[in-house]
């Protein structure tokens, strides 16, 4: 299989501030692997960079890493030119390739709203047990500030303590979308109801919280 087909990178600000946080991720439960979850791949970028750069392979004593991610590929509204179901193709293509490197890091993705996704992997959650599965959360999906909030809201009960959730485009303001249709006022105002748990690590293009545990 040939390698990776990028059309956009709007990833590049990420490695410099996800290197840091990966000695500080929740440490793995008794023989199993560490939980990524992505909501919003488009063509798996930040995907690949998860997998080749915070995920572990099995080392005979716990369970490989995994990642899950959630998207539509029906695009938002700045996508209005992208061919989406091409976009879509080069997803599979990229998780392919990175699936031959590191053929023991599971990838499983699911096509559909984050609602709908998210609904499904809270229903799955063991309700005696109470146990968060998940010690990183990235959130990219719809940048309409009300489908972000939502997407923080659903997503948080599955964080595990001290893990990572990451908003994308916290300063992305561009001129054609009014504050309702940009992430920050949902992101801020997530940060601000969940103050109580909620430590603040970084703050640019992209906000990083750390569940308090």
């Amino acid at each position: 299989m040939s390698e990776y087909q990028f059309t956009k990178d709007w990833f590049h600000w990420s490695p410099e501030v996800w290197t840091q946080l990966i000695p500080m991720l929740p440490e793995r439960d008794a023989g199993e692997g560490r939980c990524f979850l992505e909501i919003g791949s488009f063509e798996g970028r930040s995907t690949v960079w998860i997998v080749e750069n915070m995920m572990q392979s099995n080392d005979g004593t716990r369970c490989s890493d995994d990642i899950y991610c959630i998207d539509t590929w029906e695009g938002g509204e700045e996508h209005t030119e992208e061919d989406m179901a091409a976009v879509e193709k080069r997803f599979s293509h990229n998780i392919g390739v990175v699936v031959d490197k590191f053929p023991d890091r599971v990838v499983e993705w699911q096509k559909g709203s984050s609602v709908y996704g998210l609904s499904c992997l809270l229903t799955g959650v063991d309700s005696d047990e109470d146990q968060p599965y998940y010690s990183f959360i990235y959130i990219d999906g719809s940048h309409i500030a009300k489908d972000v909030l939502t997407d923080a809201c659903m997503a948080w009960p599955l964080l595990k303590p001290k893990g990572f959730m990451v908003f994308d485009d916290y300063n992305w303001m561009p001129s054609t979308r009014d504050i309702l249709h940009r992430p920050k006022l949902a992101i801020d105002a997530f940060v601000n109801i969940f103050a109580e748990e909620v430590e603040i690590v970084h703050v640019g293009y992209q906000m990083v919280i750390r569940k308090r545990g």
